[in-house]
């Protein structure tokens, strides 16, 4: 028996995918952990070019150096802003990597077992392939954000599936079924956007984060498959690290996987009768930074808001004039704010914000009724009462920031249009609110002007 280099090797690529994953639990050290989880990939690349299978080198330089061009200038060009959909398209992108090697291999003529991981491989990926563009259409809003739903669409949904894992059956028993397999990659495919289109804009963060787990739930299949343990291991932990990152995501929203994927979450709530028009209170720039000025201490909470406006640098400057006149600035951060997994916390952290000034929901929410002014910067439905306050409002019981707590209220926002949960926020309409309307960078722009020459 001869000894085969790359094993080992695998071995020492997964210890840097584990140590890598594990130092990206903490902000100090989750930028070690990406250098980990790259050596780790380097490594696992390297390894697999030596293995004897391995017989057309050309071909994959030319798919290296395709890779490259295409990767290097969508990572140097893409605004911060764009982060949720370029991780939507990534992931199709590794799905359907993923989902072609599996096409191959059951075309090689496999049998047993492996066609059963096959099966499993493919479905998954070619289902991810077409979610995770139609995720990314409604994070870009080519296509509409709210749920598009139909009678009896659920049935729809399970009957498409349920079809395609009897294909998937019929062709692990007997290898004369192979003749399926067209159809049930077409119908993987159409699974995939049945799944996305019911949903909406607010439960992207957990699509998202879904959709990952997925994709690593794919290449462990296809592990198996090609008895590649490398695969198996990293597949598990990028599966695995999805489905526990989507539970949290849920918990963040007081929803279920269930409720996520068939509720129809997002869809604008009509009323019988006309709405009446009801006044609230406004400010203009100077008046705002009055306030801010006199203050103690200040949350600003970030939203979707924010980084369609590209605010973020500009919310750092008013950080930090407001802490050369000794005002407590601190940052609230839900878990679904914006539209993937910590999408809030990536933007500030790429204007420089201190990471300790960034605090959890959990964390913060006890000290907002000693807070000064909460600054809301683009959030909605994440800083609503009605959450807790209206039994029958479609985020009910979801967990939210208590903003409303606070002395004061200033919300920077275009208009009073809801958020994607399609409901009115009755901050707005309080006593102490203070709505600032307009673009988030021109006005906070306007704010840190207004501060620093009070300041002087």
């Amino acid at each position: 028996m001869t000894f085969e280099i790359y094993q080992p090797l695998y071995i020492l690529a997964a210890f840097f995918f584990i140590f890598g994953l594990k130092s990206m639990s903490s902000p100090a050290t989750a930028r070690r952990g990406v250098f980990s989880a790259e050596l780790g990939m380097l490594i696992a690349v390297v390894s697999t070019l030596m293995r004897h299978e391995v017989i057309s080198y050309e071909w994959i330089i030319i798919g290296l150096l395709v890779g490259t061009v295409i990767g290097i200038p969508i990572a140097v060009l893409m605004p911060m802003t764009a982060v949720p959909q370029r991780t939507a398209i990534s992931q199709a992108c590794g799905a359907l990597a993923s989902a072609l090697i599996g096409t191959a291999e059951f075309y090689k003529g496999q049998h047993g077992f492996t066609v059963g991981a096959l099966m499993l491989e493919t479905l998954l990926g070619f289902l991810t392939v077409t979610a995770s563009v139609m995720a990314w259409g409604k994070l870009q809003e080519f296509l509409p954000g709210r749920p598009i739903t139909f009678k009896g669409q659920n049935i729809v949904n399970l009957g498409v599936l349920g079809v395609a894992v009897a294909f998937a059956v019929a062709m692990v028993v007997s290898p004369a079924n192979s003749f399926l397999y067209p159809y049930f990659v077409g119908l993987a495919l159409i699974f995939g956007v049945l799944l996305i289109i019911p949903i909406g804009g607010a439960d992207m963060p957990t699509v998202i984060a879904l959709l990952n787990s997925y994709s690593g739930l794919s290449s462990c299949a296809m592990g198996f498959a090609l008895d590649n343990k490398l695969l198996i291991i990293a597949g598990a932990l990028d599966g695995s690290s999805g489905f526990i990152l989507s539970i949290i995501m849920c918990r963040a929203m007081n929803r279920s996987f269930t409720n996520v994927l068939f509720g129809g979450f997002g869809q604008v709530q009509t009323s019988a009768g006309k709405q009446e028009a009801r006044p609230v209170r406004s400010a203009s720039p100077e008046e705002a930074a009055g306030i801010l000025a006199d203050s103690r201490s200040v949350v600003i909470i970030p939203g979707y808001g924010m980084a369609v406006a590209q605010a973020q640098h500009k919310i750092r400057e008013l950080h930090d004039v407001l802490t050369k006149r000794g005002v407590d600035v601190k940052f609230a951060i839900h878990p679904v704010a914006g539209r993937m997994p910590g999408h809030m916390n990536v933007l500030l952290a790429e204007a420089d914000v201190p990471y300790d000034k960034l605090i959890e929901m959990e964390d913060i929410n006890g000290e907002m009724a000693m807070t000064d002014v909460s600054l809301i910067v683009g959030a909605n439905d994440i800083v609503n009462p009605a959450a807790e306050n209206d039994p029958k409002s479609p985020i009910a019981g979801m967990p939210i920031l208590d903003a409303y707590k606070s002395r004061t209220v200033m919300v920077i926002k275009r208009g009073m249009s809801p958020g994607f949960a399609g409901i009115d926020n009755e901050l707005y309409y309080m006593d102490k609110t203070l709505m600032l309307f307009g673009d988030a960078k021109s006005f906070v722009a306007s704010l840190v002007k207004e501060v620093g020459a009070n300041h002087d």
